[in-house]
């Protein structure tokens, strides 16, 4: 099946007028930080219990990604599916390729069991729309039995225009389709061929035309009203300045959210950009990079790179308990009432949050402070609930007077290993903690403690299991205090 390639919008530049987006926004951005408060109440349906599109969903809600559309039509400088490397966590890994027949079974083991499961997503190993039956038919299988599922799509675009009806006739409310850049001579240095219409093209020409079919899918998918997250690569030295160019350009035709990932960049893996040693970019450049975007299109910063069978809350994986020698034969038995009674207390508990946020956020008005980053170690639900030997990640917010937001997530080893601290590990946190002025978590041992506050990091364990925001804000109002009283400006 082919469509006709259509011109191209001419493309928008940074500060342009832009016209609603197709989703209801009207002229605000809304997305992946936003509540009920600030989007149209069909939109926030859509996102409400979705991890990716809602910073506040992936507190409480878990993601599945089904590895049953392994072909890919393009080359990635940046991609190397690999097989079978369960301690990878990285987009195109996967331990199983499966067929739709076993990708039910799965799920319905994995809901059985998860009970925070809210949606279903196919994102490779390969591109879900090359291989559009297995994914349709695995869609087809799930809905028939776990109705109350959202399904998601991850694709590349190339073929996106030729799916947009049958996306739509499955009810899907949200595609992702990673865009790398809007100039095909920058795109020729990230592609070194993509394959379309039974024949390879190469450089330039291989990239106009990825870029022609992204900007048309997009177009349409916004035009009936299903929600966009676009995925870019930041890729320093190659499309870290043109960016801004691809937020504007998706803007424009109505995506719902940008996230910008950061390159994964290790000869290891095996990829052309690993291989050559280009670097991915720092915490501090990516930050850099997310701030230069606001007002642009509405960013998404929690986003964790995940495998193509990843199961789980954002930030953690289960999928290596969920393999198919460890199912039992027999697909299990789905009962929907423990996932509605959880939506039930996630329900209060977002009831709970929201107020606590709002109280901190009253706190810190008028607080005349420079912001400051902190990092905190949790376990999910909002609040400050994990030891800091056992984080896999630390969440990072930003605090000041206008309130406490949430800017990204660094990832860093296991600092206990067996009940024991390793040294080493403790460097490497000290490293991704950089530029962070406090650590708030529920428990720490002694000899992290001494080490992070010779850094000059302080440790906040005053607070454990309580919301994360209010934390935050008691913390901040308390060193304003101090510092009026030292008379520090």
């Amino acid at each position: 099946m082919t469509s006709t390639i259509v011109p191209l919008r001419k493309i928008a530049k940074p500060g342009d007028a832009v016209s609603p987006a197709a989703s209801g926004c009207a002229a605000k951005s809304c997305g992946s930080s936003q509540g009920p408060a600030d989007v149209p109440a069909h939109v926030w349906e859509k996102i409400k219990d979705h991890p990716c599109y809602s910073e506040e969903a992936h507190h409480f809600f878990a993601r599945m990604h089904l590895a049953v559309a392994p072909a890919c039509n393009i080359q990635c400088n940046y991609c190397n599916r690999k097989y079978d490397c369960a301690n990878e966590s990285r987009p195109g890994v996967t331990s199983e390729r499966l067929s739709p027949e076993q990708g039910l079974r799965k799920v319905l083991a994995v809901a059985a069991k998860v009970p925070q499961l809210s949606v279903l997503g196919v994102a490779g190993p390969g591109d879900a729309l090359f291989d559009w039956r297995r994914t349709f038919e695995t869609f087809r299988l799930v809905e028939r039995q776990l109705p109350d599922i959202k399904f998601c799509i991850s694709t590349n675009g190339l073929v996106l225009p030729d799916h947009v009806e049958r996306i739509a006739s499955h009810n899907i409310d949200h595609v992702t389709i990673t865009i790398n850049m809007v100039d095909p001579e920058v795109g020729a240095a990230i592609y070194p061929w993509i394959y379309f219409n039974g024949r390879r093209y190469t450089g330039v020409e291989g990239a106009r035309i990825l870029h022609e079919r992204q900007m048309e899918g997009l177009e349409a998918l916004t035009a009936r009203g299903i929600l966009v997250k676009v995925n870019s690569v930041m890729i320093p030295g190659i499309n870290d300045q043109h960016l801004p160019a691809v937020n504007a350009a998706i803007k424009e035709r109505g995506a719902f959210l940008h996230n910008v990932l950061p390159l994964i960049s290790d000869a290891a893996h095996g990829t052309a950009f690993g291989l050559e040693g280009r670097r991915g970019p720092t915490p501090d450049e990516l930050k850099s990079l997310q701030d230069r975007l606001a007002g642009g299109a509405n960013l998404m910063r929690h986003c964790r790179q995940c495998r193509a069978d990843a199961v789980g809350l954002l930030g953690e994986d289960l999928s290596q308990q969920f393999t198919l020698d460890k199912l039992d034969q027999a697909p299990a038995a789905y009962d929907p009432e423990p996932r509605r009674l959880y939506r039930e207390v996630v329900e209060r508990e977002r009831a709970d949050r929201a107020a606590a946020a709002a109280g901190a956020a009253r706190r810190l008005r008028r607080l005349d402070m420079p912001p400051r980053l902190v990092a905190v170690t949790t376990k999910g639900g909002g609040r400050i609930n994990q030891h800091f030997g056992h984080a896999g990640e630390f969440q990072i917010y930003e605090v000041d007077g206008h309130g406490v937001r949430f800017v990204g997530h660094r990832k860093v080893e296991n600092y206990c290993q067996g009940g024991y601290g390793d040294d080493d590990r403790l460097d490497d946190s000290l490293a991704v903690l950089q530029g962070v002025q406090a650590v708030f978590t529920a428990k720490i041992g002694s000899c992290p403690r001494r080490d992070l506050s010779r850094a000059g990091i302080q440790v906040i364990d005053t607070h454990p299991f309580d919301y994360i925001e209010p934390a935050i804000a008691a913390w901040f109002a308390a060193e304003a205090a101090c510092d009026d009283d030292r008379g520090i400006a």
